[in-house]
């Protein structure tokens, strides 16, 4: 299948990429497929990184907060201009979805990887984007007309429409800002955390409210669009098995689907995109209901993480696709090819599954990846890397593919066995579970996930085949040493580790046998940011209430009393943590 009709009418010689990690990795590499020099740019914790060490060149940030680096869009800007970039690619994640950024890279005299940032505004605004699915007849379930205010306002519409309800960040996507609630007790609670969340991970806090399907699906369709009106729907993905709304594993195409449902979501994705006047890569989401029914759930503006999954099955890369298309090259028409094979998409991420996945930042002792017919990896780290606790807890993709979906689980359980990963905990233990899983491989032809099958139906299964982590120390970061010095009568910036000529002390194995510590400390289950403090100080709490919510890797984790009693403070918000750090004595 021809892809293109015409190629690109605006050359690209640079291109810096506003983002880190593996997706980094990913479009360096498509840079130099195209012949395009790669810029990347990078925070005081990602100086030793994989991607930094492939791009041709890398500028440094100055700076370890995601405010700081990665969604200071002032900076990346100012950079671009001083590499000599002509593009800018947002990756995933970060500014990727906000329509200011993208505009900002117009402005500035740069071709921007994406949609226009009207269209971004149109979609990424959650609102906008349903009343959009609503004109083109695309299936929707009842939801708030607007952001909602109030934790009040939340519980009413519970009250008034249902549980379980869906509060999601207005501006966002990637499952950040998002909560279910199940409970009515909890809704006011899930609210405020859905908006820190938001805020924390967007720059906008601003939330409404749909009904939550029980037990759906989670589907997708992938959307390729051009910038003279044509588009393509590359086929459908099913994103269903998730933790804490975060995908975990992918596939495609999306399997057990009546080709009535498959034309639905193909039919209303374009019409939804087409209306929007979309162009470059972007996912319609969906949820499917056990009995059949399909509601639209958002439009996610950008490339997507388990977009591998889609490549392996048309042929089609994708992020080459959305350079060209940002170059002004048409598609050839709105054929929309037939899925070759079957693939499956594992996020390798830094997490422990034994103890409710919680992020476990620090150095990968061994990292050894596997391959063979049928595997593709797509990594951020390499052996000796260390995992930073500031961003993203994904390091690295797994793909299999095979002729069929049974071919592609077997070689999914052969590559799982050959990957071993040692130092930071991380989810293969969960994978090599799953893909056993009677309801997952669904050989009798009942695929039984939902999207909470993991903390539900999965979760006996997963607590008795997955021990817990012995936790490592993360790596505290050197600190920078920046000097101005003059190269060819220029004035360049040197930033050094400061621990350069003195050696300091690396991280250490935490075992389950770790001197006995104080039984009235409430310790760091992660370590992150103390955001928010729950109780007083000097509250009397119960066993099992939450008392305090710590921020790491971008995601909430809410921290539980392990004893009744009086609560002292050891840690004030804002506060820094190590894993298994005081931050309060009960007693």
């Amino acid at each position: 299948m021809t892809l293109f009709a015409t190629g690109p009418t605006r050359p690209i010689n640079r291109l810096l990429i506003a983002n880190r990690g593996e997706i980094a990795v990913r479009i360096i590499r498509a840079c130099r497929d195209e012949g395009i020099r790669s810029v990347a740019i990078y925070a005081d914790s990602d100086r030793d990184a994989l991607f930094v060490r492939m791009a041709d060149e890398a500028h440094a940030l100055g700076g370890d907060k995601p405010k700081e680096t990665y969604l200071d869009a002032g900076k990346i800007i100012a950079i671009a201009r001083k590499a000599g970039a002509d593009a800018i690619h947002p990756g995933y994640g970060f500014l990727s979805e906000r329509a200011d950024f993208a505009q900002a890279v117009q402005d500035a005299g740069l071709i921007w990887i994406g949609p226009d940032p009207k269209v971004i505004e149109a979609l990424g605004d959650k609102i906008e984007a349903r009343r959009i699915a609503e004109t083109v007849g695309a299936p929707l379930v009842a939801g708030t007309p607007g952001p909602v205010e109030t934790p009040a306002e939340a519980l009413a519409f519970a009250k008034q429409h249902g549980l379980p309800i869906a509060i999601k960040a207005a501006f966002g996507g990637g499952g950040r800002g998002m909560k279910v609630a199940w409970r009515l007790e909890e809704v006011e609670e899930l609210f405020q955390s859905a908006t820190r969340e938001a805020e924390a991970a967007f720059g906008r806090g601003e939330c409404f409210i749909e009904q939550f399907l029980d037990r759906p699906r989670h589907v997708e369709a992938q959307v390729l669009a051009d910038r003279h009106g044509t588009v393509k729907v590359l086929g459908t993905r099913d994103c269903t098995l998730q933790r804490r709304n975060q995908k975990l594993i992918e596939e495609a195409p999306a399997p057990f689907l009546t080709d009535e449902q498959r034309a639905r979501i193909h039919d209303s994705a374009r019409a939804i995109c087409a209306h929007a006047g979309y162009s470059g890569a972007g996912t319609v989401e969906y949820l499917l209901s056990a009995n059949g029914t399909i509601s639209f759930l958002e439009v996610n503006t950008r490339l997507q993480v388990e977009h591998p999954v889609t490549e392996e099955t048309t042929g089609i890369d994708l992020v080459r696709a959305m350079i060209r298309v940002a170059q002004g090259a048409r598609l050839a028409d709105e054929t929309v090819p037939e899925p070759r094979g079957h693939a499956i998409e594992f996020r390798i991420n830094v997490e422990d599954p034994a103890r409710g996945f919680l992020p476990t930042p620090g150095p990968v002792e061994v990292f050894d990846a596997p391959s063979g017919p049928g595997v593709r990896l797509d990594s951020g780290v390499a052996q000796g890397s260390v995992v930073p606790g500031s961003f993203d807890s994904l390091m690295a993709k797994l793909i299999v593919t095979g002729a069929t979906r049974a071919e592609a689980l077997q070689r999914a359980v052969r590559a799982l066995r050959e990957f071993h990963i040692e130092g930071v905990a991380s989810v293969l233990p969960f994978d090599r579970a799953v893909v056993e899983a009677p309801d997952f491989r669904a050989e009798d032809g009942n695929f039984r996930v939902h999207t909470r099958w993991i903390e539900t139906d999965f979760a006996e299964t997963l607590a008795q085949a997955v021990a817990p982590h012995a936790r490592v120390a993360p790596v505290p970061p050197a600190p920078l040493l920046r000097l101005a010095i003059e190269i060819d009568g220029q004035l360049h910036e040197l930033g050094l580790p400061g621990n350069l000529l003195a050696q300091m002390p690396q991280g250490t194995a935490v075992g389950e046998t770790a001197p006995e510590a104080d039984a009235a400390a409430l310790t760091a289950p992660v370590a992150g940011t103390l955001t928010l403090w729950q109780v007083e100080d000097g509250a009397e709490v119960e066993t099992g209430q939450v008392v305090a919510v710590i921020e790491a890797m971008k995601m909430e984790t809410r921290v539980e009393a392990h004893r009744k009693g009086r609560l002292t403070r050891a840690a004030e918000e804002g506060a820094t943590l190590g894993f298994g750090e005081a931050l309060a004595r009960i007693g």
